[in-house]
């Protein structure tokens, strides 16, 4: 492999602004609009590794719009609107393999009531963000990741780099090669969304996550489907929890109603999942066949795909949100609601808190200093309300199974809600997922039926609908610090849970002698990959390191 040392290549060209915004998410252009809203001269840049605004976003999504609403009060009376289909109806499920039966609603928290909040495309709304922001003089560029962080000379973050482009896969330069650009910044605000790549360096530069519970996650898959417009209820909101998963594997699903015969349907698996012949696409296409579901989709027709990591740790788990330079907003924040599964709306309302944290500093005449008092704002704003009163849910869901974990999480929530406290006190949720697994010897292997092509489907026609893409000829961003523990160690331990866990069939075991299973290699199909990080959180000896590949590759998901 050629390798390049960075005195060799040419100098990057740069551009200074007051703010840097990595990721063109809720989170990133709220905060780029609420700069703008405080500051009309203030000069911001958003760096997004999508090949569009929205391209990467993937949601359910039920919408609050609480965060809208205070960013942009008048949104309702734009005519090009994103969100247009409010909820009219919520349905609660607990499913066992052939039906179930629906939880009275009087029964659910307060909180738990979608009423008041939209079905629509979350990426559709950041594309609708975007353009207010460019209207209001904020330079976006689409298409450019960011790469590498740049730091001054006393350590203080000071901007980020962009991808070198036309790199070949084995490091040399291509003909079309060309240098990534600096963009610094005063402040440099990540907005990444979850177990992005900067974000997690600098957790552990700058050692954020001290004192914090480790954070936790969820992989969520999702389809769009066109459905029979006889069986289309615009408003219908169901979720449900158990079957296909066993009552010590937590996750649920969704199915939402949107506008133009569109349904949205989801599952999610929660990655401290311990048996390591799970696939969370699997259980999804199984999911899919029971009566209560399959009675919508049939005679419909699936028009999209994609898959996406959730943070799940919840209020206990959110690091430090400040280091010198900068700070964590959105999802990198880990801002996300569990029960509710909502996020964007705590999204917008960190951008915009970080945003006016950020102006205080420029007003100041402040730069690369560190935003404590964002740090120390966030518990006591809506955030830190919204998700103090669910902190509980999470931990006892994975304590004490989905049954009783979540009466004892619904009892939770209530006495939150009414009373302001709670008989736990805030709980830990102890160790990291990528530990959770148990060794194959433990467990008992878990079988899948084939897709039949009508309602289940497999990986590769999965993937396709989700439009992704990447330049074949370029660096794998999947990289392995240590090439022999697939098969050395996951193989025979955990039969390499990467083949499972991928919701892309990124990583494959290949054998030279297939029929007596002799001679595995393990396999990197990286153009296949979704940009979910899935085994960037779950891989049991944190091996996979996810980075950015070449700007503008990956999925281009079609307002999902």
């Amino acid at each position: 492999m050629v390798e390049e040392n960075a005195a060799d290549l040419p100098e990057r060209e740069g551009m200074d602004y007051d703010v840097v915004i990595v990721g063109a998410g809720p989170a990133g252009l709220a905060a780029a609009i609420r700069l703008k809203q405080l500051n009309a001269e203030a000069t911001v840049v958003v760096v997004e590794k999508g090949a569009e605004v929205g391209a990467h976003i993937l949601s359910g999504a039920v919408i609050d719009p609480s965060g809208l609403d205070k960013l942009v009060p008048d949104w309702r009376e734009d005519p090009d609107r994103p969100l247009t289909v409010e909820v009219t109806e919520d349905r609660f499920f607990m499913l066992s393999e052939k039906g179930g039966f629906r939880l009275p609603n009087f029964l659910m928290p307060p909180l738990m009531n979608n009423h008041g909040n939209f079905t629509g495309s979350l990426g559709n709304v950041a594309k609708w963000l975007g353009a207010r922001a460019e209207a209001m003089g904020v330079e976006i560029y689409p298409g450019f990741a960011a790469s590498e962080l740049l730091f001054d000379d006393s350590g203080a973050v000071r901007g980020i780099a962009t991808c070198d482009m036309g790199v070949a896969k084995d490091g040399s330069q291509k003909g079309a090669y060309t240098r990534g650009m600096e963009l610094r910044g005063k402040y440099t605000l990540l907005a990444e969304g979850a177990r992005g790549s900067l974000s997690k360096q600098i957790i552990a530069k700058f050692a954020l996550d001290k004192d914090r519970e480790p954070q936790k996650y969820g992989i969520g898959l999702k389809e769009m489907w066109e459905v029979d417009p006889a069986k289309h209820k615009p408003g219908l909101v169901q979720h449900s929890f158990g079957w296909p998963l066993d009552n010590s594997t937590g996750g649920g699903s969704f199915l939402y109603h949107m506008e133009n015969n569109l349904v949205s349907i989801g599952f999610v698996v929660h990655l401290n999942y311990q048996n390591p012949t799970l696939s969370p696409f699997d259980e999804f296409q199984r999911f899919k066949h029971h009566p209560m579901v399959a009675e919508t989709l049939e005679g419909g027709r699936r028009i999209a795909y994609g898959a996406r990591a959730i943070t799940e740790g919840g209020y206990q788990s959110v690091p430090k949100l400040s280091f010198p330079g900068g700070a964590l907003i959105g999802c990198a924040a880990g801002f996300v609601n569990v029960p509710r599964i909502k996020g964007s709306h705590n999204a917008v309302l960190s951008g915009m808190l970080a945003a006016e944290h950020v102006q205080e500093a420029l007003a100041a005449g402040r730069e690369h200093d560190e935003l404590i008092a964002y740090e120390n704002a966030w518990r006591s704003s809506e955030i830190g309300k919204d998700l103090h009163k669910v902190r509980n849910a999470k931990p006892l869901w994975s304590k004490f199974g989905t049954l009783l974990g979540i009466a004892l999480g619904g009892f939770d929530m209530w006495t939150n809600s009414l009373f302001g406290f709670s008989i736990f006190g805030t709980l830990g949720h102890g160790k990291p997922d990528y530990a959770s697994l148990k060794k194959l010897s433990e467990v008992t292997p878990l079988t899948y039926p084939r897709p039949d092509g009508k309602l289940s489907f497999d990986k590769p026609s999965s993937v396709f609908l989700s439009n992704t893409n990447h330049e074949e000829d370029q660096p794998v961003h999947l990289k392995l610090a240590d090439p022999s523990i697939p098969i050395d160690r996951n193989l025979p331990e955990y039969g390499e849970p990467a083949r499972l866990y991928c919701p892309a069939g990124v990583y494959e075991v290949v054998y030279a002698d297939e029929q007596n299973k002799k001679d595995p290699s393990f396999v990197i199909n990286a153009q296949n990959c979704v940009h979910c990080k899935t085994c960037d959180i779950k891989d049991p000896a944190q091996n996979i390191n996810w980075v950015p590949p070449e700007g503008g590759g990956g999925p281009v998901y079609p307002g999902m």
